[in-house]
């Protein structure tokens, strides 16, 4: 059995992952009594931590937002700037903090008194981050915690969905997983109208409250659900799929491109290989070359013959480019 403070720490990090637990549940998950979790649960409430009760068999405790900030050894000028941090953050899509900024903001802002909440909101409404993340694949941070919180609470998700033409569309779904690039955004949800697991570009959604009902969460369509989010946003999506030979390490192409470039599987010590996709075999060209990487075509082979052809339409210019020059001028020449 943990000790006293131990236990209490557990408890409140307990209240601040789920939003609603009940007596048998905490004291299952704490290895004590029922009337032990009350005793603990007024401890915190005299801590000035707000958790709320609900009496019968449905009941349970819930950490609620308070009048007052609890002892969280903040003061509120401290508070606000923690939020806004996290806010930027989650949605500038920073590598490797994303996904943690949005856990702890969401426990953050359960607790942000009402004075707190306005102070934050007019931050971010007011300021204009000058960051490398291009402001067009920008996450509106709220919608992202608002999107964990249901993925945590296992409530259905109503929203309108805008596809990459503009179109919108109203979607239901049971929402499982957030997976964040440094780019964007994507929920792993099962669709209950096409009774199939989808993934969803966040920038593009927008929640249509309220939420609910509950629902049992469904086995997840895969174990690594970033490669599942990878390999659809990187071949799924596209008419024309190929696979490249990259002329370096899998580590080293790993650090030079994104999940959205493709999914990259280890071949040898000195090349692996990329499964990408592209809307035509003439934007894949592209797409490849602008990788930066030596590389060679292992399929299709009609992606060899674009190549071909945009290497000959290439020279052709380069030719006429030259030509119309004509010689240098006196003086400015090569050995100038």
């Amino acid at each position: 059995m943990l000790e006293t403070s131990a236990r209490l720490l557990r408890l409140l990090s307990l209240l601040q992952a789920h939003r609603e637990w009940s007596g048998a549940g905490l004291a299952e998950r704490l290895g004590v009594t029922p009337r032990t979790v009350r005793r603990d649960v007024d401890r915190l409430r005299e801590l000035g931590y707000p958790v709320n009760a609900s009496p019968g068999t449905g009941g349970g405790y819930q950490l609620g937002a308070g009048a007052e900030l609890p002892p969280l050894l903040l003061d509120d000028d401290e508070a606000v700037a923690v939020a806004v941090g996290l806010r930027t953050a989650a949605g500038q899509g920073i590598e490797g903090i994303g996904e943690t900024s949005v856990r702890a903001l969401g426990k953050l802002e359960q607790v942000l008194p009402s004075r707190l909440r306005h102070r934050v909101g007019a931050l971010n409404a007011f300021t204009v981050p000058m960051l490398r993340t291009p402001r067009a694949q920008g996450v509106d941070p709220a919608v992202l915690t608002e999107l964990a919180g249901v993925c945590r609470d296992a409530e259905r998700l109503r929203f309108e969905y805008r596809d990459h033409a503009g179109s919108a569309t109203r979607r239901t779904v049971e929402p499982h997983r957030l997976v964040c690039t440094e780019r964007r955004w994507y929920l792993v949800a099962w669709d209950l109208d096409r009774e199939d697991w989808r993934t969803f570009r966040v920038d593009r959604v927008e929640p249509r409250p309220p939420h609910g009902p509950r629902f049992t969460p469904r086995p997840p369509p895969a174990d690594d659900l970033a490669a599942y989010v990878a390999k659809g946003v990187s071949r799924g999506a596209y008419a024309e799929q190929a696979v490249v030979r990259l002329l370096v390490p899998r580590a080293e192409a790993a650090q030079r491109l994104t999940p959205s470039d493709g999914m990259l599987e280890a071949e040898t010590d000195e090349s692996c290989l990329l499964r990408t996709g592209a809307s035509s075999l003439d934007v894949m060209v592209f797409h490849v070359l602008f990788l930066g990487i030596e590389f060679e075509v292992v399929e299709p082979v009609e992606l060899i013959e674009r190549i071909r052809t945009a290497r000959d339409h290439l020279s052709r210019a380069l030719d006429r480019g030259v030509a119309s020059a004509g010689p240098p001028a006196p003086g400015r020449g090569p050995g100038a």
